[in-house]
């Protein structure tokens, strides 16, 4: 018992320093505005090790609280938003799907993930929050569509860099950062 106790420690300590990590970076925001989507982007790149070494649904708690926090404390709200309903669900979410898909029909449901996660954002951030969405009035009403078109792009390139990353991890720090935090 006493073993399972201190790994349940040892997991809440973790997901605590991701949760703060996160926090923290996206805090940068307000210092760094250009970083408004690569910050969250980094931020939810954290929850790897969480999903890896704890599993999905301490993944999820720390997504949830993360969420909250950035929502409650963020002062650039388009980035608590895009962390909340992109961000932060997608490496967790994109390791269920490789689980569970192969192939085109992975990457359809990725595509998929993506584009409805990135409407709603848009919607909340619009209709919610009210922050006005420049690129339409500056470039017209096709604007839109040639950003979610390299939105998908970007997106594609996010996703195999998280790829990537974990396979760095799994293979190069997994075992000092196991060895460090004693799991």
């Amino acid at each position: 018992m006493r073993n399972q106790s201190f790994r349940n420690t040892s997991k809440t300590a973790l997901g605590g320093i991701v949760a703060a990590l996160s926090v923290t970076l996206m805090f940068l925001t307000a210092v760094i505005p250009t970083l408004t989507y690569a910050l969250p982007a980094a931020a939810g790149v954290l929850l790897i090790v969480m999903v890896i070494d704890v599993g999905k649904k301490w993944a999820f708690g720390v997504y949830a609280a993360v969420s909250i926090l950035a929502l409650l404390l963020l002062p650039d709200k388009e980035a608590a938003v895009m962390y909340v309903f992109f961000f932060g669900h997608y490496p967790i979410l994109k390791a269920i799907l490789e689980e569970k898909c192969r192939g085109v029909l992975l990457w359809v449901f990725k595509l998929l993930l993506f584009n409805v996660s990135v409407v709603a954002a848009y919607l909340v951030i619009l209709y919610v929050f009210q922050i006005p969405f420049e690129e339409m009035e500056e470039y017209g009403r096709f604007a839109v569509w040639g950003l979610l078109a390299l939105g998908n792009v970007v997106f594609v390139v996010y996703d195999i860099a998280l790829s990537r990353l974990v396979t760095v991890y799994m293979l190069k720090w997994r075992k000092a950062f196991r060895k460090l935090l004693r799991f």
